[in-house]
């Protein structure tokens, strides 16, 4: 039997690769209206660099199911699958922010989250969660606050919360930026934190990457909170669990209808509702990988570039075992530059 030490090593550049190529394809359609050819021509790139890369893939988060969007969809299989391939589980949104990117707004990534098994005949397919509500409540924070005494809750006052953080951070709660999609659903929110002398900063799309900002230092973001989809919840715990923070969510019914769909056909019950989910639920077990690439700048990354016929794009890459954070800048020529396509198998000019 083969067993790998850190087996997602030999594949986190090829994963790079995958978002590079999906924001530079969505980079084509950046602000021209189109949300779906965008998000169409990002999946049909990273699926066929998945093509290239040799793992038993299983998309155990896909993209559609919330939106109805063009994509690449859970159950999929991706890589070679060959003998000795990686098991691989894959959450995937080719384009968080797909109608950032169609409006041309700051905000849009491309993201992977990955976790692998270290034999060949390992299961990977229930290191993701399947979550069957198209919502989650989410808290996220960073390792600072994370550690020591003190915890954060996904029920507390909003109030209780902040001097808990500001607390950590050696900060004043007015010092302290809390992140929120500028949602009807989160008014209440939006006064709690204003009444407690908070900063916020609203965002109209793209909560993966607001999600993940309080666990980067120079972000300038020490929270996010709010209502956003499940798939997102799952990529986003994959990538926090990499960078020591934390997220809690819950799964959030958006109205009397999809309660009964949850508790009739998904079998959903009252304690499963009650249930907050943490990072290592998420995105279990220590061999987890996060890659994303900025389309357009966010507290994240920051966007594409154009430097005479060079394209320039900045991706973060992480690894839960030893939280080492690599930020790539890459100059892609774009005379020379092609991508494999998913739906022809062939290397096409950008």
């Amino acid at each position: 039997m083969i067993i790998r030490h850190d087996p997602e090593r030999q594949i986190d550049l090829d994963l790079v690769r995958c978002t590079e190529n999906a924001a530079l394809c969505a980079w084509k359609w950046f602000g021209k209206g189109d949300k779906n050819k965008a998000d169409y021509a990002a999946a049909d790139s990273m699926r066929g660099m998945f093509q290239l890369v040799d793992v038993k893939g299983y998309v155990a988060i896909g993209e559609g199911r919330k939106d109805d969007a063009p994509g690449i969809f859970t159950g999929e299989k991706m890589g070679t699958w060959s003998d000795h391939a990686i098991p691989l589980a894959i959450a995937v949104d080719p384009i968080d922010g797909t109608t950032l990117t169609g409006k041309g707004l700051p905000g849009a990534i491309s993201v992977i989250a990955a976790a692998s098994c270290k034999t060949p005949d390992d299961d990977a397919t229930k290191l993701f969660p399947s979550i069957p509500s198209y919502y989650m409540e989410k808290i996220a924070f960073g390792p600072t606050v994370r550690e020591g005494p003190g915890k954060i809750k996904i029920d507390a006052p909003i109030d209780e919360n902040l001097d808990v953080i500001a607390f950590k951070l050696k900060k004043r709660v007015r010092d302290v930026v809390a992140v929120v999609l500028d949602r009807p659903r989160h008014q209440h929110i939006i006064e709690g934190l204003r009444r407690a002398g908070c900063g916020i900063r609203l965002i109209s799309d793209g909560d993966v990457a607001a999600a993940i900002a309080p666990c980067l230092p120079e972000s300038g973001v020490d929270l996010y909170l709010g209502i956003g989809g499940s798939p997102e919840a799952v990529i986003a715990s994959a990538a926090i669990k990499c960078l020591g923070g934390e997220m809690y969510s819950r799964m959030w019914p958006r109205d009397e209808e999809e309660l009964t769909r949850l508790t009739t056909e998904e079998g959903v019950t009252e304690d499963d509702l009650k249930q907050v989910w943490t990072v290592d639920e998420m995105a279990k077990g220590d061999h987890v990988i996060f890659a994303a690439t900025g389309i357009s700048d966010s507290p994240m990354l920051q966007g594409i570039k154009h430097r005479g016929r060079h394209c320039i794009t900045q991706s973060i890459l992480v690894r839960a075992r030893n939280r080492t954070v690599r930020i790539i800048d890459a100059f892609h020529d774009m005379d020379n530059k092609t991508v494999r396509l998913g739906s022809s198998g062939e290397e096409v000019r950008i």
